[in-house]
């Protein structure tokens, strides 16, 4: 990506507008760096580590690294990405801030092991001096989930939209138009004409995992605990949207249970790019799946709104995550929150993120830049983004609190395996088992 010297001036003086009055162990590094650019020898390099546990990430940020050094030779930094399989670096993480030895400076942190950090005295960095600028430019929602008490202790990759996949060619067959699919009725009916065209079903659901049950109760209003983290999964608007899935099921027969368990399996990804099905559930990141598992859709896939339950129901949710945080273990807090607000915060980082890791950008001020206005080949040669500013007022967050990654691992483990799968439970009764469960942990 071709950079001017004016673009690495305004990011120059967007860090340095952002970071102006912070205190920390790296202060004089600050004032260093604000007139190296004059004539002053360069700084004295700062080591930092950082931990992820996507390969993706970790090369985005080797390459933010390379750039950095372009962009900021006043302050130089050489950073050690080490990446560990997401549970075993949560896990070392959580016993490296506990015990107050080994942390690293910066970390990656999926949204789904967030709150275990969110418990006694929070060991992370609070970021809000970093965002507080340009916080009016943020999907809103996607910061809240990373906040406790109105302190943001994590930046977040992306906005996580959740949309459906539509496989076009599919649709085609059955004389269906994705664009006429408003609400959920609208797709069950769509659904038993592609299975009467085709004999192949509308769609699959996880039955090892949450989705789509969760993005479907987000949008319309509810959740697995409330904002105060008390439990509400099983309430009635959950009960009747995993009743509406089982009857996608086994009543009108348009959706089955995903090969493998979920979106994340090799049987899947088969599945999926042989075009045994005809609409997918899942977050606009899903994408880079699509571009590295699925090659023989290029062009078939319709990316589109969630259909609706209900008139003033949301037309997405804001699903998964990683939160990029600073420990307090770090001894050189300052440029770490330097090089994460550059790594994440400005524009050009924004449009990085899209063009590098396929996310939705969480800045939605760049979703209508040149770079993100390209139609896709792979995407129908449609112009994706212009669907999320459809509804970027729409996208909604789940609830994040103390509980929320037991509640989760309940969901994953038991709700929709004995709802949707086995049967040994209708939904009613796997959603008040869970839900007392969590109720037992509360106390």
């Amino acid at each position: 990506m071709k950079r001017t010297s004016i673009m690495a001036l305004s990011m120059s003086v967007l860090l340095t507008s952002v970071l102006s009055g912070c205190t920390g162990d790296e202060g004089s590094q600050s004032a260093q760096g604000e007139t190296a650019n004059d004539g002053q020898k360069p700084g004295k390099p700062v080591a930092l580590n950082l931990w992820t546990s996507n390969e993706l990430h970790q090369k985005y940020y080797q390459k933010t690294a390379e750039l950095w050094k372009k962009d900021h030779p006043e302050q130089p930094i050489e950073l050690t990405v080490d990446n560990y399989p997401n549970a075993e670096m949560h896990n070392k993480l959580l016993i490296a801030l506990q015990s107050g030895v080994g942390a690293p400076d910066i970390v990656d942190i999926n949204v789904n092991f967030f709150s275990n950090f969110m418990k006694g005295d929070i060991q992370l960095v609070e970021l809000n001096k970093l965002v507080e600028p340009v916080k009016d430019k943020y999907v809103q929602s996607r910061l809240d989930i990373y906040t406790k008490n109105g302190k943001l202790y994590g930046l977040p990759f992306h906005v996580g939209a959740t949309v459906v996949y539509y496989n076009k060619e599919l649709l085609d067959k059955a004389g269906v138009n994705a664009d006429n699919i408003k609400t959920w009725n609208d797709f069950t009916e769509a659904g038993k004409k592609v299975v009467a065209a085709t004999g192949k079903p509308m769609t699959a659901f996880e039955v090892t995992n949450q989705r789509p049950f969760w993005p479907m109760i987000v949008q319309r209003g509810s959740d697995y605990l409330d904002k105060d983290g008390n439990v509400i999964l099983d309430n009635e608007i959950n009960i009747k949207t995993l009743n509406a899935m089982k009857d996608m099921m086994y009543k009108d027969k348009i959706a089955v249970a995903m090969p493998g368990g979920d979106t994340t399996k090799e049987e899947f990804f088969s599945f999926m790019n042989k075009g045994e099905m005809a609409a997918l559930v899942m977050p606009m990141w899903y994408m880079s799946r699509f571009l590295a598992y699925m090659p023989d859709l290029k062009g078939k896939i319709q990316v589109r709104p969630l259909p609706v339950f209900e008139q003033g129901n949301s037309r997405s949710a804001g699903m998964g995550g990683t939160a990029t945080s600073v420990t307090k273990q770090s001894k050189n807090q300052e440029v770490a929150m330097q090089f994460l607000a550059y790594a994440k915060m400005t524009k050009e980082a924004n449009i990085r993120i899209w063009q590098e890791l396929n996310f939705d950008p969480p800045r939605w001020d760049v979703w209508d830049s040149p770079e993100l206005q390209k139609p896709d080949e792979y995407f129908a040669n449609e112009n994706v983004f212009n669907v999320l500013l459809q509804m970027k007022d729409e996208i909604k967050s789940p609830n994040m609190t103390e509980l929320s990654t037991a509640a989760q691992d309940l969901v994953n483990s038991s709700v929709m395996f004995k709802s949707l799968k086995d049967q040994s439970q209708t939904p009613e009764q796997a959603l008040k088992a869970a839900a007392d469960e969590l109720r037992k942990q509360k106390k």
